[in-house]
């Protein structure tokens, strides 16, 4: 049998292949886990509800499963979800304090990954409704990023990046409605996939966040995420989306060929400023040698925004509106899910319906990139990952110029529902973890990937580990 440190090094097709091969038992891995989940609870606090007894019991019936030759694609892997996503018989708080009744069945995206084999052993901490970069809230706390927990590992799907990057699961489930994936696998180091709409079901909360909203995998390697994203693909039979099949091992397994790659700079307008640190500017910039480096033809690009704020706040105020709405008690949120639950009422008619429909005229103007590109490469944010409690008690739109300045790079893709892949960039001079995206135009996830897992290929980010690693 490996040791606990081993294991937690294996990733996920390393521990899905142990178990096949009866080289660990799920009874160990999952132990493991549910060891290192303990074991960072003051430290990084990832998890806002653990399923301990109902993951060992899984995990014994999946080792009788494995012992009787049956064979799936996460057999008896431990992994985590988001707190947005409905496990049966827990509550889907979303980041909430109040008195959540538990779900009722699971969400179309667990059902998926049960089905696949995997033992969910928990649900990770997100900002409340999921509506900043960072994973704190008076419900739960803060969750610290395990490459220096004196800072945030972004959000909303914060708790998610924080247990991969340490090793308490080797992969998670997040979802990102602008940049919700992408942010903390930047600033945590990891590979993080945000699907195209449609890829991965949000059922039972169909066209979430009025469509900005898709789950996606977080994982240390493209062939860890890819594996996940495969697990959990297909869309729900009430779900509008049908969209052809995917095969993402696959595609990380393939070359990616000669690339004409479009290097973007400037974000869309936010009305705020936005510099880019010089650290990130370096990181990307060496990320974008190496693609020249590797065959690819790079050249600074410009991609035609235009005002599609005008469509992003709409849509996302009433997504949060029709969450908050739903809340037992709407007094326990914070003041900021009030103030935006205000706009979103105020812009959920006219405004929305014209928000919608520029969709369309959005993907012909920033699409005619890609008649000349094949992928855009972009920062992921235009910041570090910033201290906890920096965001503590400002008013929303104090909260909201802050991170419209760190992050203005990831929540175009969000409106347009197109394909994008976080990649790791690198380091700050100080340490902090920093990334690049990849985008894509509608159903690219393939290409997008194959070219991460050549990328990973050849800067083997994933060997390097965070100092607050839990093994």
């Amino acid at each position: 049998m490996t040791t606990h440190a081993a294991e937690a090094d294996l990733g996920l097709a390393g521990q899905a292949e142990e178990l096949r091969s009866g080289r660990v038992t799920s009874v160990a891995l999952v132990q493991a886990s549910l060891g290192r989940i303990e074991a960072t609870r003051a430290s990084l606090n990832a998890f806002r509800c653990v399923r301990a007894d109902a993951a060992l019991a899984e995990a014994e019936e999946a080792d009788r499963r494995l012992a009787a030759g049956e064979r799936l694609p996460l057999l008896g892997v431990p992994v985590a979800v988001k707190d947005d996503t409905d496990v049966a018989g827990l509550p889907t708080r979303f980041g909430c304090a109040g008195d959540i009744p538990p779900a009722t069945a699971h969400g179309e995206a667990v059902r998926r990954l049960r089905a696949a084999g995997a033992i969910v052993v928990g649900k990770t901490n997100s900002c409340e409704l999921g509506q900043w970069p960072f994973t704190e809230g008076h419900a739960f706390g803060a969750t610290r990023n395990p490459w220096n927990p004196d800072h945030t590992p972004g959000g909303s799907s914060g708790g998610s990046a924080a247990a991969v990057a340490a090793g308490l699961v080797p992969a998670a489930l997040g979802s990102d409605g602008a940049g919700s994936i992408r942010i903390p696998a930047a600033w945590t180091h990891l590979v993080g996939i945000k699907p195209q709409r449609g890829r991965v079901a949000v059922h039972p909360y169909d066209d979430c966040f009025e469509g900005l909203t898709v789950n996606g995998p977080l994982a240390r390697t493209v062939a860890d995420a890819a594996l996940l994203l495969d697990a959990v693909s297909g869309a729900h039979a009430r779900e509008g989306f049908r969209l052809p099949s995917l095969d993402a091992s696959a595609a990380a397994r393939r070359d990616p060929g000669r690339l004409r790659v479009a290097l973007a700079w400037r974000p869309p307008f936010t009305a705020t400023p936005t510099p880019l640190h010089p650290g990130i500017r370096r990181a990307v910039t060496a990320l974008a040698d190496t693609l020249a480096r590797l065959g690819h033809t790079v050249e600074e690009a410009r991609p035609r925004y235009g005002l599609i704020g005008l469509s992003f706040l709409p849509r996302a105020t009433a997504g949060i509106a029709a969450y908050a709405d739903r809340h037992p008690d709407p007094a326990l949120l914070d003041p900021r899910t009030r103030s935006a639950t205000r706009t979103g009422h105020r812009l959920g008619g006219r405004a929305l319906r014209a928000a919608r429909a520029r969709e369309a005229h959005q993907h012909r103007r920033i699409g005619a990139l890609f008649a000349a590109y094949d992928v855009i490469l972009t920062p992921t944010t235009a910041a570090p990952p910033p201290r906890v409690g920096t965001f503590d008690g400002l008013p929303a739109w104090r909260t909201d110029l802050m991170m419209a300045a760190a992050c203005p790079y990831a929540w175009p893709w969000n409106v347009l529902g197109w394909p994008a892949v976080n990649v790791p960039a690198g380091f700050t001079g100080d340490g902090l973890p920093v990334g690049a995206q990849l985008l894509g135009p509608g159903g690219g996830e393939e290409r997008l990937v194959s070219l991460a897992a050549q990328l990973e290929d050849d800067r083997r980010w994933y060997e390097r580990r965070p100092p607050h690693e839990e093994g």
